[in-house]
């Protein structure tokens, strides 16, 4: 009996070793597979590159084709639109400037023909009154004056004729100045460059400084620009279109007559 519950007490104990066994072999299985899993996650971090590739390719982030194409579409439609935002601006500033500019030639033109009308009233006046005063023969060996070609022609005709007329003297240089004058102002363009001989030798013989008309005596300017549009201007207002004996009268009373047939020949030179 003894013997028997010794033999039952072995067995006993076997089995319980063999269970204590058990459990030890499976924990070192499942540390096994935890080393194994930690190791896995140790040599991905330790690529750096490779691990964002890989959680880059396998993490959602809520984007999909459709989204993409809608962000193209809109891209599209915003680069198309300010586009043509952009070009009708600039359509738009350009046809301002081009009415600007033909604005501006019409008022040019207005004007070249409003100064041609002036000029050509105020000569036919000139000649009616030298038929007055019985000096039309004299003045009819003046060549005309052709108005209507317009501001640039006459300019560059008559530049030129006064400075060779001027030439050698100080004057010269400055006959697109004295045509200048003579269109602004519509006055013969001969007039004052012939004054000036008749008073001062083109300016070789001033009593003022840049004075070569010998007129108001107290009457003295900085320059030749100066001088000779206020010149023009004041023939134009105080004279008229151009030489008359009455005229020559009242710039030079003593000896007007002199002064008339010595101007007048100067003019002719020119």
């Amino acid at each position: 009996m003894k013997r028997t519950k010794q033999r039952k007490s072995n067995i006993a104990a076997k089995i319980a070793a063999v269970g204590c066994a058990s459990c030890v072999l499976a924990g070192c299985i499942g540390f096994g597979f935890a080393s194994a899993g930690s190791g896995a996650s140790h040599d991905i971090d330790s690529f750096g590159i490779d691990s964002v590739s890989t959680a880059a390719s396998t993490t959602d982030y809520g984007f999909s084709s459709e989204d993409a194409d809608s962000d193209a579409r809109e891209s599209t439609v915003l680069t198309s639109t300010a586009s043509r935002d952009i070009s009708q601006g600039i359509a738009a500033i350009e046809a301002e400037e081009e009415a600007a500019r033909l604005a501006a030639e019409e008022a040019a033109r207005k004007e070249e023909a409003a100064r041609i009308a002036a000029a050509e009233a105020a000569k036919a006046e000139q000649q009616a009154r030298a038929a007055r005063e019985g000096a039309a023969d004299a003045l009819a060996s003046l060549s005309d004056v052709d108005w209507s070609v317009g501001h640039e022609a006459f300019v560059a005709e008559w530049s030129g004729r006064i400075d060779a007329y001027l030439a050698g003297s100080p004057l010269f240089g400055h006959g697109a100045t004295f045509a200048e004058a003579a269109w602004v102002h519509g006055v013969d363009p001969r007039w004052s460059p012939a004054i000036s001989n008749t008073e001062s030798s083109k300016g070789s013989a001033c009593f003022k400084p840049y004075n070569a008309w010998g007129w108001m005596s107290s009457v003295a300017w900085s320059s030749w620009e100066e001088s000779i549009n206020a010149h023009v201007a004041g023939l134009a207002s105080n004279y008229g279109y151009s030489i008359t004996v009455a005229n020559a009268q009242k710039y030079c009373p003593p000896t007007y007559m002199d002064w008339f047939n010595k101007t007048l020949t100067q003019m002719k030179m020119i």
